[in-house]
This record gives structure tokens, sequence and C-alpha cells, in this order.
């Protein structure tokens, strides 16, 4: 087993985790480690795409139909030496 030390820990920070354990009847190292076995054990979040996260927010509200403009021919390029 690795073991690990946490400099640098704020006092109020230390107090509570104090008081978790004894109210779980844990030592301060047990209480330590269940709470990053906690919050290591849930799946990380897969990075979503800006777009497909814009569409998901928006989807419930539905579309909204634009009418398309007509089309014209193309112009002829200007020509500057006349």
């Amino acid at each position: 087993m690795a073991s690990m030390t946490i400099r640098n820990l704020d006092d109020q920070l230390k107090t509570r985790l104090r008081i978790q354990a004894a109210q779980h009847g844990k030592s301060m190292e047990d209480e330590a480690r269940d709470i990053l076995r906690a919050a290591l054990s849930r799946e990380p979040f897969a990075p979503v795409n800006l777009a497909d996260a814009i569409h998901g927010r928006f989807k419930a509200w539905g579309g909204v139909d634009l009418p398309i403009a007509p089309r014209e021919a193309a112009r002829n390029p200007v020509d500057f030496n006349e």
C-alpha cells in the first residue's frame, strides 16, 4: 500500500475531517481514504462537443423554420482595368 502526506492543509478543513471521522467512528486517515475513494469512484464526465451541448440545451423548445432566400445567378467579376 502506498502512503501520502498532505501538506498545508487548512486548519478548519482538518477540524471538519476530525469531527466527521468521529461521527462515523473512524480515524481521520480512514475517513480521508473513504472520501477519496468515493470521489474517485465516479465515472469522469465525457467531453461534450460545444455544438451538441447547445443543441441539447435548446432542443426541447423546437426548431425554427426559416425561409430559404432565392438564389441568383453569379455576377460577373468587376474589371478594374477599364
